[in-house]
């Protein structure tokens, strides 16, 4: 199901409330953010303009603030209503009747509650708000995190919650996870639990923040922020608040009970001394900023105070390495408290998992949505071994609860699940591979559409994925009638070209395997921009490098709007060299509302490439000249790959019609000069280094034509070669391998 937003409300302007509003505005649907006061509802847009909730500050714009004394009346007007108040009960019940009174007859209206149940929500209003009403619990912050758990209830109107799942899903770009009216829902019922189990277990095993954070990470595949970690992100002084609502709505006997969090003589000294967390600068973590140095402090359980950071060097954590089982079968402390995290963990998602969840499926994405896990508990125990699992609590005289039983005989929880396993957008879409090599395949993904998918690292480009765009240009006219470039990658469109291989060339200085590795890809991209049937790209995440230069070749780009693209080769001492500049110099000709003149553009793509600017979505890419605006921008994922098919289908049905080669008019000598003048300018200030003038002034050779003048039309081939001397004079640099060492060895840029 699709639909649209024409209006949404979101009332409170708290950081969840005001981030949910951003995230409509970014979809670009109006929003209303009301609070008590109109004050704080420009307050909470302020905080998300300063703190990235907007994909672009334009957006910002779209949200309306107002006060729920003077404007209730306009929420006559808005599609979904989402109430974000305090979590108090009273409060909420007393403004939903208010709201009953004034909203739109096809609205709906969801809470964002995450500890009240939908059926005390309910409970006192009119049948017709019951019907249309229903939880919607984002994550923070809700621009960033995937997850939206949907609780309805018998009351729930299906069409209601049918609605409310399609559109955060289209148009919020969120994962919508139907989830049962429980306490916690699916993920703060399980991550609660977990937070609360492994600080236990560690403080009574005698294990510091930073080992117990590292034994519950890597192995456990958890983000290495740890559950010490993650209860500073959420607040210390929110554990009477969370962790007793939860209790305060469980039975005694829940698991939870077992590890009161609240009664923690640490945590109630923690709070008495306003070690809360991130929130105020100190918590189980410390940091330290000298600069651009950044240490950390650990908090010391015996005496409450802190002290440095300590390398973890546990003999146990070092053997086992990523071997979760391995780990747990260790007898020593490290051992014994991974085992106890381990075996509680499943016995906990395993006892309430019937009872939350349609499927083990949903508890693992709950998890990995919600908490950032790289898999769920019910995933965790394939990997290490349900039966075992199983056979060890027995042993020990522990309780296996049925689900756990159930999966040790079938061989695991996904062997004895009957939900079938969810399945990726290229998996989905493809029929049959035409064609493939370890680097990359050609896949028919059905209606005459072709689909280029890289499969390399982090989908950088080496000669075998020219090689298959080389097929693909041969292969698509015969069989296809188009072509999309995309991938299933978790997190890369394309990194660009292979540094690894691209710093043994310079190493060896084998120039002319430079030069041919250039000449290969400005080739096969010019043949992609003019090929006789559609181009598509399917762009996502990062598009780096050689990935951004192919971007700017496709006739159309479909771009997911947290695209984070551009072309950051300074960054490694290089200069673009896949007709990257080339590109960049017609688009910032073509912008609209852009300064006309060979000097402009070209000191726009000039200041931009020297910069190595990325964008931070796919909004702010239009601001670069890098996506069009008939480039589409699509909110969810998931979709991105249809979406794109789609476009590619109606470029085809439209005709590609044949294409005369671009020229370029560039200003040659004089502009270059004024282009070493502004980077020049920025050296002096400290902003560029002397490495960085030195690729300056091969840029800007580039990107003013050399010694053209503003009347002699290019031909992108030759601005193409002025690329590669280029790239091959910057190449020589030592400072160039330093940076391109450095970037691999620590991924980041080093500005030497």
């Amino acid at each position: 199901m699709t639909t649209t937003v024409t209006a949404a409300a979101v009332i409170g302007a708290g950081s969840m409330g005001a981030g949910i509003a951003a995230q409509f505005a970014n979809a670009g649907v109006p929003v209303l953010l009301m609070d008590v006061s109109t004050a704080a509802a420009e307050a909470g847009i302020a905080r998300q303009l300063k703190s990235g909730g907007f994909m672009h500050p334009g957006r910002a714009a779209l949200v309306t603030p107002c006060n729920t004394t003077d404007d209730l009346a306009k929420l006559a007007d808005v599609d979904w209503i989402v109430e974000a108040v305090v979590e108090n009960l009273a409060i909420k019940r007393e403004l939903f009747a208010r709201v009953d009174a004034v909203r739109a007859p096809h609205s709906v209206i969801s809470s964002n509650t995450s500890t009240i149940p939908l059926a005390k929500l309910i409970e006192g209003q009119s049948e017709r708000f019951a019907h249309d009403c229903l939880i919607t619990h984002f994550f923070n912050p809700p621009r960033v995190m995937q997850l939206l758990e949907v609780v309805t209830g018998p009351a729930t109107s299906p069409d209601a919650a049918a609605w409310v799942t399609a559109a955060g899903t289209d148009v919020l770009g969120k994962t919508a996870l139907a989830c049962r009216d429980t306490p916690g829902f699916i993920a703060n019922r399980i991550g609660c639990f977990w937070i609360a189990l492994a600080i236990i277990e560690a403080i009574n095993a005698g294990l510091s923040v930073e080992e117990a954070d590292a034994i519950v990470g890597a192995p456990f595949r958890i983000p290495p922020i740890g559950a010490f970690g993650v209860l500073d992100l959420i607040g210390v002084d929110l554990v009477e608040h969370v962790w007793g609502s939860l209790q305060s709505l469980l039975p005694k006997s829940d698991l939870l009970w077992s590890y009161d969090l609240g009664a923690q003589p640490l945590i109630q000294q923690m709070i008495a001394q306003k070690l809360l967390g991130r929130k105020s600068g100190s918590g189980f973590y410390r940091v330290n900023r000298d600069g651009a140095k950044r240490t950390r402090d650990i908090l010391d359980f015996a005496t409450c105070t802190y002290r440095p950071e300590r390398k973890v060097a546990l003999a146990a954590l070092t053997a086992a390495g990523r071997d979760l089982r391995k780990l747990c079968e260790q007898d020593d402390t490290v051992g014994r408290f991974a085992w106890r995290v381990l075996s509680q963990l499943v016995v906990y998602a395993a006892t309430v998992g019937p009872d939350i969840a349609g499927s083990v499926a949903d508890v693992d994405l709950g998890m990995r949505l919600g908490y950032g896990w790289a898999e769920g508990p019910f995933q965790i125990a394939d990997r290490a071994g349900a039966a075992w699992i199983a056979g060890r609590l027995r042993a020990a005289g522990e309780t296996v609860p049925p689900l756990l039983a159930k999966a040790a005989e079938a061989g695991g929880f996904y062997a004895a699940s009957t939900a079938p396993l969810p399945s990726t957008p290229l998996v989905r879409l493809s029929r049959s591979i035409v064609f493939d090599n370890p680097s990359a395949a050609l896949h028919d993904i059905g209606d005459g559409v072709a689909c280029l998918e890289h499969r390399t690292k982090m989908n950088i480009f080496d000669n075998q994925v020219f090689d298959a765009i080389g097929v693909a240009l041969a292969d698509v006219p015969k069989h296809f009638r188009a072509l999309v470039i995309g991938s299933d990658h978790a997190r890369a469109f394309s990194a660009g070209a292979d540094l690894g291989w691209y710093l043994a060339q310079v190493k060896n200085s084998d120039w002319a395997a430079l030069e041919a590795f250039q000449i290969a890809g400005q080739e096969r991209f010019l043949a992609l921009k003019y090929a006789p049937f559609p181009v598509v790209a399917a762009a996502f995440g990062l598009a780096l490098g050689g990935g951004c230069e192919v971007l700017l070749h496709c006739h159309e780009i479909v771009a997911h709007a947290e695209l984070n693209v551009g072309l950051p080769e300074s960054s490694v001492g290089l200069i673009p060299g896949w007709g990257g500049c080339t590109q960049m110099l017609l688009r910032w000709t073509r912008q609209p509302g852009g300064k006309r003149g060979p000097l402009a553009p070209a000191s726009e793509a000039f200041s931009q490439i020297l910069r190595a600017k990325v964008s931070s979505s796919a909004l702010e890419a239009r601001d670069m000249a890098i996506l069009r605006a008939q480039d589409p921008i699509v909110m969810n994922r998931q979709n991105l790959l249809a979406a794109a098919k789609a476009r590619a289908l109606a470029l085809a049905d439209a005709g590609v019609a044949a294409k005369q080669p671009d020229l370029l008019y560039l200003p040659g000598p004089s502009g270059r000069a004024a282009m070493m003048v502004a980077a020049q300018t920025e050296h002096a200030a400290g902003r560029l280094s002397a490495n960085d003038l030195a690729i300056a002034e091969g840029l800007a050779t580039v990107m003013s034509g050399g010694d053209t003048d503003s009347l002699t039309p290019l031909t992108e081939r030759q601005v193409c070669a002025l690329e590669r001397e280029a790239v091959l004079t910057v190449a020589r640099r030592p400072a160039t391998i330093a940076r391109i060492e450095h970037m691999l060895a620590t991924g980041k840029p080093l500005r030497n």
